[in-house]
């Protein structure tokens, strides 16, 4: 992405960090942005969605024009130009080409409670899947966002992204075609083991300390699957639930989604009938929510009564982008088979 100069000047950018950002999705050939209802306002462009985190750069008191194409997929060019007080983007989408009239550019992040959230696309030991799924929404997290966005221990929980017999080498959380490698494939890093090693003395787990100082010193593929196969033994169920109990500790600090209440907030400028409308919607919403949330918890009952060990993980949509999930409540029911520790899952949507 280039900075055009101006005519008298060279561009001086106010919100160099923003802009810097802006840059990594130029190079990355992603550009998703949220329009206003209007044609005059702010125009968000997503940075950064996942359980953990909603955040968006806003190009405030914006105007789009041209052709944009929102399931572009590809290569972009991008020009960011100045005429007096306003900024001028210029992006190419192959043959299409739209520019984004703006005075300002902000980031607008929100933090969400990620400890309890489940996504069961891929079957066989769902359990460590899930672990892979929030570790790696962490270190994206930090990753994007920077520590400042973490707290000291979920900085510590992040480097877990970066080892192979827990991320997806292993345990991915996602088909194979989907999987977008955050770090190269069955390689572990010092922080990663170090991390490892510690939660493995708290957990007191002796013979895994031993095999993560053999794994320390052939830090291959071989050694790395003979550890994940030790991670879904029961013999190492307390290391597991150690991890779960942390990541769950960590994320507790951040609010739940609240659909009903933010999303009144967030369309505050509706008009009046659009604000019934949206009213309406909400409340049906909430009671679709309200219902699976008690069905989840007579099933949990029923389960628990009758002497399962249950875990219950809900799935959300967006709140601040519309997206295709929709709300369920996952219920983990936990056995054992021979030495291997597994879940059944059952759905309530």
């Amino acid at each position: 992405m280039e900075v055009k100069k101006n005519m008298e000047a060279e561009i001086t950018i106010p919100f160099q960090e923003e802009y810097e950002k802006l840059k990594l999705l130029i190079s990355q050939g992603v550009f998703e942005l949220v329009l206003p209802e209007t044609d005059k306002g702010d125009i968000r462009l997503v940075y950064l969605m996942n359980d953990a985190v909603e955040s968006f750069l806003i190009f405030r008191q914006a105007k789009l024009t041209g052709t944009y194409e929102p399931d572009f997929e590809g290569e972009l060019r991008a020009d960011l130009e100045k005429r007096g007080n306003q900024y001028i983007l210029i992006v190419h989408q192959e043959n299409s080409v739209f520019t984004v009239f703006f005075r300002d550019l902000d980031l607008e992040t929100h933090l969400f409670n990620y400890g309890k959230t489940g996504h069961f696309w891929v079957k066989e030991y769902e359990y460590l899947r899930q672990l892979e799924y929030r570790i790696a929404i962490l270190r994206d997290k930090r990753e994007y966002l920077g520590k400042e966005f973490c707290t000291e221990e979920e900085e510590k929980l992040s480097y877990l992204a970066e080892f192979p017999p827990l991320n997806f080498c292993c345990y991915p959380a996602v088909s194979e075609k989907y999987i977008v490698p955050s770090y190269p494939k069955w390689k572990v890093s010092e922080k990663a083991l170090n991390e490892m090693m510690k939660l493995a003395q708290e957990a007191g787990d002796h013979s895994l300390i031993r095999w993560l100082k053999v794994y320390s010193y052939v830090p291959g593929r071989v050694i790395a699957r003979k550890i994940a196969c030790m991670l879904h033994r029961t013999k190492h169920t307390e290391l597991v639930d150690l991890i779960d109990r942390k990541l769950a500790q960590a994320a507790a600090v951040y609010q739940d989604r609240q659909f009903v209440t933010e999303k009144k907030e967030q369309h505050s400028f509706s008009t009046d009938g659009k604000e019934g409308g949206l009213q309406e919607e909400e409340a049906t919403e909430q009671t679709k929510i309200r219902n699976i949330q008690e069905r989840a918890e007579a099933r949990k009952r029923e389960l628990e009564c009758s002497g399962k060990k249950v875990e219950m993980l809900k799935e959300e949509p967006f709140l601040y982008a519309k997206d295709s999930v929709e709300y369920k409540v996952h219920l983990m029911i936990w056995k054992t088979e021979g030495r291997n520790r597994k879940v059944d899952v059952e759905t309530i949507n």
